[in-house]
């Protein structure tokens, strides 16, 4: 499946595009500053920094012309040369290198760079969910080119998404239920959602873009035989039988079923991992483990993905972006009901 560009991408994103290599197989906006998130105002969403994620065929050729064209954008790693921001690009964290707080146009943005196979990968096996949790998320394509693994890797992961939030949700529940559902896989074990990140952030995400969400996953929904979709009452009803939960438990991505059977399977038996998924389909606890096995998956990219943001950010550029995001936090604090 193809995930069309905007027709209205607007200047200010293709002026973006415009100053940075052209060798991208797939860019997008995501992001507080991309779509209105409850809570923030249309002048607080024209403040916030808008993130971007460029996936590139090349790395290290793609990171040699933007050192050419854009060398500020880079921490003192830039002295270390493009071979090496593509080995810490590749070999640590979640595979993405960030570029941070760069003034563009009277605006802040982030972009990170991640290398077209790392990114299939990801979406395919949530080896990291750090890059494939984004994408479970509305956001704004800005350019998709034709290579047709990515564009099946794109809506394999949204296909991946649905399943582990239908093993995670009761037999009965609403569309927003699911949505939520959705945006808070890539939360669970985020240690920034104890420390950085707005509590309420992926009710925001979800309570003002349910339309975008709709149009991400309604044919996927739809066509799924797992599920008895009513758009028109905006409920669903799911197969949480053993037969159901096994099927939907065996979609799972690769890593993810590694996960589940290393929770599981106590060490020693090793059992094979068709055997252990039909006892977790059988346990009344199913939804449970395979949200620990998330939580594994992402806790670990988050806490790595974030100390190596310390290097490719610089000490300054981490401490400021820091600083914004605990306001963040706290402002959400402040907003609740007491």
């Amino acid at each position: 499946m193809t995930l069309p560009a905007l027709q209205n991408t607007g200047v200010f994103f293709r002026r973006i595009l415009s100053q940075v290599p052209q060798d991208i197989s797939l860019a997008f906006a995501y992001g507080s500053g991309v779509f209105k998130q409850q809570g923030t105002s249309q002048g607080q969403m024209g403040k916030n920094m808008l993130d971007f994620v460029f996936a590139v065929d090349d790395p290290v050729t793609w990171h040699t012309m933007n050192l050419m064209q854009n060398r500020r954008h880079y921490s003192f790693l830039k002295y270390f040369g493009p071979k090496q921001i593509s080995t810490i690009q590749n070999d640590y964290g979640a595979g993405v290198y960030y570029n941070t707080l760069v003034p563009i146009d009277g605006r802040l943005i982030k972009y990170g760079v991640i290398s077209t196979e790392t990114l299939i990968d990801d979406l395919m096996h949530w080896k990291t969910m750090y890059i494939a949790g984004r994408l479970h998320k509305p956001v704004r394509i800005l350019l998709q080119g034709e290579n047709g693994k990515l564009q099946a890797a794109l809506l394999g992961n949204l296909k991946s998404a649905v399943t582990a939030s239908f093993l995670m949700l009761p037999e009965s529940f609403s569309e927003e239920d699911l949505f939520l559902q959705i945006a808070g896989l890539s939360y669970c074990g985020d240690f920034r959602m104890v420390i950085g990140e707005d509590k309420s952030k992926v009710a925001n995400i979800v309570k003002d873009s349910v339309p975008y969400f709709r149009t991400l996953y309604s044919n996927i929904l739809q066509e799924c035989p797992q599920v008895v979709y009513k758009p028109q009452q905006g409920r669903l009803e799911v197969d949480k039988s053993p037969e159901g939960q096994f099927v939907q438990l065996m979609a799972l991505p690769r890593t993810l079923q590694q996960q589940i059977t290393r929770l599981v399977d106590p060490p020693g038996k090793n059992r094979d991992v068709e055997e252990i998924l039909l006892q977790v389909a059988q346990d009344p606890d199913c939804g449970a483990v395979v949200q620990q096995a998330i939580a594994s998956i992402v806790k670990i990219s988050s806490l790595t993905q974030s100390a190596k943001g310390i290097g490719t950010a610089g000490i300054l550029k981490t401490t400021s972006y820091s600083v914004k995001k605990l306001r963040k936090m706290w402002k959400g604090w402040r907003r609740k009901p007491s």
